[in-house]
């Protein structure tokens, strides 16, 4: 999923001055852009895997996805609206910003800018549907479906224990998702939206990287 220019979640050498600041923090191995989009291509078809099954096996039905303007202006909405509370929140809370500093470092730093894209389809259709699309209506298209897929996609999340805070704001973007899904009936909204926040927040912290002369 967010944060200000900053987006979801080290060289060894950026992680130093954290570590120092919180002595618990393991220094973590930086990964290759090679890796990393292997990464993403083996969740997002595991992802695909497990929904493909869960249809197979279960009697549930998948959330239809509807294709109308109203839907792609809410979705769109909903995903600008969360990358700026993510800006918002990411000033304000010391936990998520080491959070989301880490995964920023971890994850969007080797990728170049084509990249961005496979960051925001591959997380945004596979696990919008396995989360809204299958597991919310399997547990109720209510409160309940909402709260307890929307803690199951705030723990997959989870790079480290040391990285809670994240959990607990993927966690409520999780929420709202859901309700928009809940809301509609439609799981394009959540798609959009998702596959929205992770584009914007992503470009717009490759952006704040080169114009402050990182690298």
């Amino acid at each position: 999923m967010t944060p200000s220019v900053q987006p979801y979640r080290p060289c060894v050498a950026y992680l130093k001055p954290l570590a120092k600041q919180h002595p618990n923090n393991p220094e973590i191995e930086p990964l290759t852009r090679t890796q990393i989009l292997m990464a993403m291509g083996v969740t997002a078809i595991m992802l695909l895997v497990v929904s493909k099954l869960w249809l197979h096996f279960s009697s549930g039905s998948l959330l239809p996805v509807r294709w109308n303007p109203t839907a792609l202006v809410l979705g769109v909405s909903i995903g600008l609206g969360v990358t700026g509370a993510s800006a918002i929140v990411y000033r304000l809370w010391p936990g998520y910003q080491r959070s989301a500093y880490l995964y920023q470092e971890l994850l969007l730093k080797p990728l170049v800018w084509p990249d961005l894209i496979w960051l925001g389809l591959l997380p945004g259709l596979s696990e919008e549907l396995l989360f809204r699309g299958l597991m919310l209506p399997a547990v109720g298209l209510n409160f309940t479906g909402v709260l307890v897929s929307s803690l199951c996609f705030g723990i997959l999340h989870m790079i480290d224990p040391e990285n809670w805070a994240y959990v607990v704001w993927a966690t409520v973007v999780g929420m709202l998702l859901g309700f928009s899904a809940v809301y509609t009936g439609n799981l394009l909204v959540p798609i959009v939206a998702h596959i929205v926040t992770n584009l914007v927040s992503s470009c717009l912290w490759k952006l704040s990287v080169r114009n402050t002369g990182v690298t």
